[in-house]
């Protein structure tokens, strides 16, 4: 029996993905949802700003037809913290993602490392926008990616608009509906106890698994399944 038929009507899932990268690192993820009977959206963030990637994500939910499951990879997180008040949102899953409270941003977030946690390698601003080191991409990306598959990732890298940084949650979707929060233990990117803290302050159902920030990549079974357990167990809780 495939998850989605268990799913009892939340069969869409929106997912979002976050900085340096596109929505095609998903098509793992992609692959297994549909084969499980789910109706799968990408969407393809500008990430210039966080206002206008809560835009594009919000106008991917209204083509639903339903409730969806909204899902964020890192700054994917910020995006579906403010995207998912929308009406159409069943709840919120968390890959290796921000999930900021109120007034909070990325920027802020990422302000004051802890001491002796990994610093990714982000080259200084070009023009307002960001990028990784190419020849760190896959040690802080990316490190449980085939390399070949790492080193197209490093050089097909999206800029990252520094306006997008700094856009903060003005109401954070957490505090509103169920969340989930799968934490990457070898995380090189978001440090896995800062993972913990956001998971554990938005009160989300948590899983770690063993891989780095681009576990959604390298682990899309895990990372489905994860998603697949929020569409029935959302459901459920509706049922009651």
């Amino acid at each position: 029996m495939s998850h989605a038929g268990t799913a009892n009507g939340v069969k869409n899932v929106v997912l979002v993905h976050g900085g340096f990268v596109d929505g095609s690192g998903w098509e793992g993820v992609y692959k297994v949802l549909k084969k499980d009977g789910f109706s799968v959206t990408i969407v393809q963030n500008p990430t210039l700003s966080l206002a206008g990637d809560v835009a594009v994500t919000k106008r991917a939910l209204a083509a639903q037809g339903g409730q969806a499951i909204l899902v964020g990879h890192s700054y994917g997180g910020a995006v579906i913290t403010e995207a998912g008040n929308d009406p159409n949102v069943a709840g919120l899953v968390y890959i290796a993602a921000f999930a900021p409270d109120k007034g909070e941003s990325v920027a802020s977030l990422i302000k004051d490392p802890v001491p002796g946690a990994p610093v990714p390698p982000i080259l200084p601003p070009q023009d307002g926008f960001l990028f990784l080191d190419k020849a760190k991409f896959r040690e802080s990306f990316a490190a449980d990616v085939a390399p070949d598959s790492a080193a197209f990732m490093a050089d097909a890298q999206v800029p990252w608009g520094v306006e997008a940084l700094s856009g903060a949650i003005t109401e954070p979707a957490w505090k509103s509906k169920p969340s989930w929060y799968l934490v990457a233990t070898n995380d090189k990117m978001i440090p896995p106890d800062a993972q913990r803290a956001m998971s554990k302050r938005a009160g989300a159902k948590v899983v770690e698994i063993n891989g780095s920030h681009a576990v959604y990549v390298s682990q899309p079974q895990a990372v489905a399944q994860l998603i697949a357990e929020a569409a029935k167990s959302v459901t459920l809780t509706a049922a009651r």
